[in-house]
């Protein structure tokens, strides 16, 4: 069985310690492929809960496959509320990742509503998280601190990023380029000069607060990922399994 709480301790230290965590992203509700994903040598490998056709009563079975490969499991979030956090927590998630954070009162109501007592107000209970008892007094380090990543990309974000930054809890925040670059009227125009000055305004305030930045590589390259990790950022998603697969077919000869 997996160590999950060694696991988001190692993937902890690499960010204090400036290094990159690699992971990827899944959208595809299949065991088969998240077994695929999870002994394909990724750190964690996020269930795409926001864009993926997947549902909660769908999450223990994709966990349990990515757990063989010893891939820690993270969940990105449908919304960026309180309303699931337990649910998805309970069924194995060591962490969640929040898309479309706009303020820290936001963000604090989120980290509470995924931490037992005494550090939030999650409910207390067997699951299958600290497999239904059998594990209750291990599963409470865990249960008190997941990994909670915050995903800045809408410009509404900004005007509050400092005080976002500094919510006690919080371990990376992660840019999502299709929405930040949507929101600032230029989907999908990462070459765009508005583009360019509104990333480098995060980085900026990232690194000046101490808190890691992370992006999504949506597209499969190692030399992007690369290049994101010489640019500073740490908690990187290396494309999705949807794309991978569509740019395997694309690449075939006939």
């Amino acid at each position: 069985m997996m160590n999950k709480l060694l696991k988001i301790k190692k993937i902890r230290k690499k960010l204090l310690n400036k290094q990159p965590t690699i992971g990827s992203w899944m959208q595809i509700p299949d065991p088969a492929v998240a077994e695929i994903m999870g002994s394909s040598n990724f750190d964690w490998v996020a269930v795409d809960m926001e864009h993926g056709s997947i549902g909660i009563h769908q999450l223990p079975n994709l966990f349990r496959s990515l757990e063989l490969g010893d891939t820690l499991p993270l969940v990105r979030m449908q919304e960026g509320t309180e309303r699931y956090c337990a649910r998805i927590l309970d069924s194995g998630a060591a962490g969640i990742i929040v898309p479309m954070v706009e303020s820290a009162e936001q963000l604090i109501k989120i980290r509470d509503a995924s931490c037992w007592p005494p550090s939030g107000k999650r409910g207390v209970g067997f699951s299958r998280a600290n497999l239904y008892g059998n594990n209750f007094e291990e599963y409470k380090k865990e249960a008190g601190n997941p990994l909670l990543i915050a995903m800045i990309e809408n410009i509404k974000a900004l005007d509050n990023l400092e005080n976002i930054l500094k919510v006690k809890g919080l371990d990376s925040i992660m840019i999502g380029p299709y929405d930040l670059s949507a929101s600032l009227g230029i989907t999908g125009d990462f070459s765009n000069t508005l583009f360019k000055k509104t990333i480098n305004t995060i980085k900026g305030l990232s690194q000046e607060n101490g808190v890691p930045i992370g992006f999504h590589v949506v597209n499969p390259s190692k030399k992007e990922v690369h290049s994101k990790v010489k640019e500073g950022y740490q908690f990187i998603a290396h494309s999705i399994d949807s794309v991978l697969l569509l740019d395997s077919i694309k690449n075939l000869e006939f």
